[in-house]
């Protein structure tokens, strides 16, 4: 046991006691899961109209952040700025800039560091390496050996300790153990458990001297809290990946802000740049925390927008202009892409974009749509629907992928489908053609009751049936590995997901979202 972990217990005593002792106080600003909102979004995670911005309507955005933090900096004592990863992919700006964006915004903001999210390895590590070539702070990522991957060997460290108002604190960075699944990053990255990881790397940041340590977890609110249960010598982690909304205020936040577990302090910021955290925390003179205050502060209308950030991001989107403001489509209603819908439940998007898929390859004799809700990122708002609208709910530039596979294969699917919704996971499948009733209930690889087809029959486990999926789910991604391994007559059939959907969208005139219980509990 660590020296630290031994005066965890003493600390109650010493704060019943109100024993004099030494006191550091450290704010911690933090964001997560960015996903290039470099622009203001509506309530729906959406893009916003210039009209609504200047109604103080919209959230977020990068010239929100810059006063947001200059002005969280200047009443603390001492503080840092970090991010719990993902800030790639999401917008036409990750399309287009790829990391580069992203850098120049980051080093403005000052951030002190990050993790690696899973979305950083989308493009592999080459763009990831590049990204971090154009940073002023570091990338941090514990939990994988990097060796065998000569781009990020020696340059993608595991921790890194900072001095801030004469005290050291130790940071270490945390990535979903599943990265490989979710993600490109090749062969030579080789993923660990996340709490042995932290363990290891606490124990050397203590024999350093270092008794204040953060940890920059890319790995989900329910990861966090086993890692702070096994390794307590951690004081705070910040968390990312499950967009987690930590509040002591709202009623929609998914646990307190901080989240405690034992004596360290857990906190989430959402997501898209909608809220900053801020955590206020007080040490004793070994580490021990002795009080937090704080929670996220919304982005909303009533934060001005740096004006210089403002110029600077409009000049980087006078390239994208003329293909995000095409419009594209009508919906009369919002097409609801909720990340809690589409990755638990059939979604109004879900529907929206396995109809597109399945009616795009309607003549080649495939009857069934898999998509993945975790490659669905946002709502589309009532009305005149963009181009750039699309790409923000389908930003990841998938295309159509057909293949064969027989009853039993796609029923795998599903239950690999329906296996991790209570972690959000987002291989929950979207689809059309089928309908399914799954039991939430009963052990992942047996939730899976029924499967019916569109003439209303029951699937067939020897059958053969022809599946469209984007290429990311037919190449094992999210889990879906039988694909990749048991389709038959696969075909990157090629044409973009957004664009099939823009062209689905457009042949309906005024498109009405729906569901009709092709999912269902």
């Amino acid at each position: 046991m660590s020296y630290k972990s031994i005066l965890l217990s003493a600390a109650a005593l010493t704060l019943t006691a109100g024993a004099a002792m030494a006191q550091y106080s450290l704010t911690v600003l933090h964001t997560n899961d960015f996903h290039a909102r470099f622009e203001p979004i509506s309530k729906y995670d959406s893009p916003c109209s210039a009209e609504d911005n200047t109604e103080g309507k919209c959230f977020g955005g990068s010239a929100r952040l810059v006063t947001a933090v200059a002005e969280a900096r200047a009443r603390a004592e001492n503080s840092i700025l970090v991010s719990g990863g993902d800030q790639f992919q999401g917008t036409l700006f990750y399309t287009y800039y790829k990391g580069a964006m992203a850098a120049e915004f980051m080093n403005l903001l000052g951030y002190d560091a990050m993790t690696v999210g899973n979305h950083e390895f989308d493009d592999g590590p080459e763009v990831l390496r590049g990204f971090m070539d154009a940073l002023e702070f570091p990338v941090l990522m514990t939990n994988a050996d990097v060796s065998g991957e000569e781009l990020l060997a020696g340059k993608l460290a595991k921790s890194t300790v900072i001095e801030v108002g004469g005290e050291k604190i130790g940071l270490i960075g945390l990535t979903p153990q599943d990265t490989d699944i979710l993600a490109s990053p090749g062969p030579g990255v080789i993923f660990t458990d996340p709490a042995d990881a932290v363990a290891a790397e606490v124990a050397i940041l203590e024999a350093m001297g270092v008794n204040k340590i953060i940890v920059l977890s890319h790995s989900g609110y329910g990861v966090d809290q086993a890692v702070a249960a096994a390794v307590p010598a951690v004081d705070v982690i910040v968390g990312g990946h499950t967009n987690t909304f930590l509040s002591n205020e709202s009623d929609r936040a998914e646990g307190p802000y901080p989240t405690m577990v034992g004596t360290t302090a857990i906190v989430s910021a959402y997501a898209y740049g909608k809220y900053l955290g801020e955590l206020n925390i007080v040490f004793d003179d070994d580490g021990v925390i002795m009080s937090t205050s704080g929670g996220p502060i919304a982005m909303d209308g009533a934060v001005a927008e740096d004006a210089s950030a403002v110029a600077r991001i409009a000049e980087l989107a006078a390239p994208l202009e003329e293909i995000r403001n095409r419009v594209v489509a009508e919906t009369t209603e919002m097409i609801d892409g909720d990340r809690g819908s589409c990755r638990a439940v059939e979604c109004q998007m879900g529907n929206l974009v396995a109809d597109a898929m399945l009616d795009r390859v309607a003549g080649q004799g495939v009857t069934i749509a898999i998509q993945n809700g975790g490659g669905l990122r946002s709502s589309i708002d009532a009305g005149p629907v963009t181009m750039g609208e699309v790409l923000t709910v389908l930003p990841f530039q998938n295309t159509l992928a057909t293949f064969q596979m027989t009853g039993a294969g796609i029923i795998a699917a599903l239950e690999n489908g329906v296996s991790a919704v209570e972690d959000g996971a987002g291989r929950f499948p979207q689809v059309a053609g089928i309908r399914f009733v799954w039991d939430a209930n009963a052990t992942p690889g047996s939730r899976i009751m029924e499967v019916t087809l569109a003439d209303g029959s029951l699937i067939d486990p020897n059958a053969v049936y022809g599946v469209v999926t984007n290429n990311y789910v037919r190449g094992g991604g999210d889990g879906y590995k039988m694909f990749s391994s048991d389709g038959m007559n696969a075909y990157d059939y090629g044409p973009s997901l957004e664009n099939v959907v823009a062209d689905y969208m457009l042949a309906q005139g005024a498109y009405t979202p729906y569901l009709d219980g092709r999912i269902s509990q």
